[in-house]
């Protein structure tokens, strides 16, 4: 039985508008923007981690950023499905990608995690919100004693475990993670994506997992969506985007990621960076970089197509249909890649 969705994300998109300059005001031309975020339909359900991966610049952040209300969209609309136990929408919390820069380096860390506890009236009195403060201290790997102390006197890893604490003060039911290890030395990666996942398993969260590591998302997601250029190119679960990925990109990426176990790694790793958001490609905007790139992907815009398991990619053609058993699509849609 499929879990009810937690979060509707519908047509959004995200245009950060830039000042018009004398030439745009003599010409009447509107000011020019970047679209961050272009027409994004992503669901979300109770209980499930969705992985969102992608290349710096993509657009995940921005995502991830609108999905918090910090900024709005300028198209679309999200909306988060109520409880029905509760009968009121989920409280979010995000955990940001740069521990030294999201903690505020004059508080002390008691009043750090117990400030969503304060704000959303968890807790009564100060004597239960110290208590709480400090269960929470221990239950990511720090010291009640640390509450006394400020985030300079901590490493990065131990901040990053600060931040934990203090998304979870807040109680929330979806969980935001933009990056959360990123900027930690490999070691304290492993120690972090496993308090992540242990307490995933723990409290049931929901959680929007967003990394650019396909080894990371492999061992934290359910269902993984691949962005490019500000638009979402394929969703589908974990196993099934693994091994049988639909979209160029994906599949680029995964033969790209050094330690993936895969079979075939016929193709090449993806050449040249990836083009201005503010001017971006015409038709495909995979087509300057895909190695199967035909006329139709230079001219025409792929729609969004419903695979045959349920999950979603954006391409004229299917990359996988040689590797699946009879789906009843016209054999004009096998993609270039993979009927030669």
């Amino acid at each position: 039985m499929t879990a009810p969705d937690l979060l509707v994300i519908d047509d959004l998109s995200k245009i950060f508008k830039r000042p018009r300059s004398l030439a745009d005001r003599l010409s009447g031309r509107p000011a020019s923007g970047v679209r961050a975020v272009s027409h994004v339909d992503l669901t979300i359900r109770r209980g499930e981690t969705l992985g969102l991966v992608g290349e710096s610049g993509c657009g995940k952040s921005t995502l991830a950023r609108t999905i918090a209300g910090l900024i709005a969209p300028t198209e679309g609309s999200l909306r988060f499905v109520s409880s029905q136990a509760t009968g009121r929408p989920p409280r979010v919390q995000m955990i940001f990608q740069d521990p030294y820069s999201s903690l505020n380096g004059r508080w002390k860390i008691a009043d750090i995690v117990a400030e969503p506890i304060r704000i959303h009236r968890l807790r009564s009195g100060k004597a239960d919100i110290r208590r709480r403060v400090d269960e929470l201290l221990e239950h990511v790997g720090l010291s009640s004693s640390d509450a006394q102390k400020y985030p300079h006197e901590f490493s990065g890893g131990q901040r990053q475990r600060i931040s934990i604490a203090r998304a979870l003060a807040g109680e929330p039911e979806f969980l935001i993670l933009d990056e959360p290890t990123s900027a930690l030395d490999l070691s304290v990666q492993a120690q972090i994506l496993n308090l992540l996942r242990s307490l995933q398993d723990e409290l049931h969260l929901t959680s929007l997992f967003i990394t650019h590591n396909l080894a990371v998302v492999q061992v934290m997601a359910d269902r993984i969506g691949v962005m490019y250029l500000g638009q979402v190119v394929e969703l589908a679960g974990r196993k099934e985007i693994f091994a049988a990925p639909r979209h160029p990109y994906t599949r680029l990426l995964i033969d790209a990621a050094p330690g993936m176990d895969v079979h075939d790694r016929s193709l090449h790793p993806i050449a040249g960076d990836l083009p201005n958001p503010a001017a971006p490609p015409s038709g495909c905007r995979f087509h300057t970089r895909c190695p199967f790139a035909t006329e139709l992907c230079r001219t025409s815009e792929p729609p969004q197509t419903v695979a045959p398991g349920g999950g979603i990619y954006r391409c004229h053609f299917d990359l996988d249909l040689s590797h699946l058993p009879d789906t009843g699509l016209p054999a004009d849609h096998r993609h270039p890649a993979v009927a030669r």
